[in-house]
């Protein structure tokens, strides 16, 4: 509330964040010119624009962010963002709608997109080092099901890698095969990296593609060694009770969402920054 008090505050702090360091230059983008003055005009519109003052180009901040096109307050979206970053067991649209005064419409699609595009896990994190895989069925309750749930159980599969001391990668896939385990691992795991799994058959083959060593869960073996798969065990005990606790459900075509949340709060541990000026620092740079 300090730093943001209302939307000009916010507004100005995306403006110096994304084009201008002294909130008076910039390089323009229409006419190529570097350090050029840009002004503010006083106008009718509700979020202001910078213009240059030797082409008349208008740059609006909130382009290309998730704050685009949104009738919603900036300071709000702001005081969200801050809301998510502060809490560490997960934030409801409920609750957000009570915070903000805002409907649970809004509240809800703030909430998505600050998980799935700020919080988005891409395709180029690699782990290395050791690394623990394991996949887990999140959802209700399976009636009368024995085993592992198969392809019409209510139970979303989800795969998790996990470096050990680093970060941690975490995607909903198909079904857990090898067929859909295999290609996700080679996406985000360095060549080379020692693998820790436990004994499914999906990862039977893995040792062709890396030293791969298994733990014995099925003979009650849960460490040997180094040999263990608690890491990435713990991070589906977070998103499991997180949401049982706070959302209670969460749909096959949602949950992927929810992963970034918990798999970007875990990887932002030991940033040097807080949690809030980070995910501030990746909405103004999209």
């Amino acid at each position: 509330m300090r730093e943001f008090p209302d939307d000009d505050a916010c507004l100005e702090y995306l403006w110096r964040s994304r084009y201008s360091e002294d909130g008076k230059h910039a390089d323009c983008p229409k006419c190529g010119r570097e350090g050029v003055e840009f002004k503010q005009y006083a106008t009718k519109q509700r979020r202001q624009t910078w213009t240059c003052t030797q082409c008349g180009h208008h740059v609006q901040p909130t382009a290309g962010t998730i704050f685009h096109g949104s009738s919603t307050s900036l300071h709000l979206w702001f005081y969200a963002v801050y809301l998510m970053t502060s809490t560490k067991c997960g934030l409801a649209a409920k609750h957000l709608e009570r915070e903000l005064g805002v409907t649970y419409k809004t509240a809800w699609r703030m909430l998505n997109k600050i998980r799935n595009e700020l919080m988005e896990q891409g395709d180029d994190v690699k782990l290395s080092g050791e690394v623990e895989v394991d996949e887990t069925y999140v959802g209700g309750k399976q009636r009368f099901q024995f085993g592992r749930p198969g392809r019409t159980s209510k139970k979303t599969p989800v795969l998790a890698m996990t470096e050990r001391g680093g970060k941690v990668v975490a995607k909903v896939i198909p079904d857990a095969s090898a067929k859909s385990l295999l290609p996700e691992i080679e996406r985000h795991v360095e060549p080379g990296t020692q693998v820790y799994t436990d004994e499914w058959r999906g990862y039977a083959s893995l040792h062709k593609l890396y030293p791969h060593r298994t733990v014995r869960h099925a003979h009650h073996e849960y460490v040997r060694g180094p040999v263990f798969t608690s890491t990435v065990e713990g991070f589906f005990g977070n998103v499991k009770n997180g949401i049982a606790g706070n959302y209670h459900g969460v749909s096959r075509r949602w949950l992927q969402g929810y992963l970034n949340e918990y798999a970007w709060r875990l990887n932002h541990r030991h940033d040097p920054r807080a949690d809030f000026e980070t995910l501030l620092l990746k909405a103004a740079d999209r």
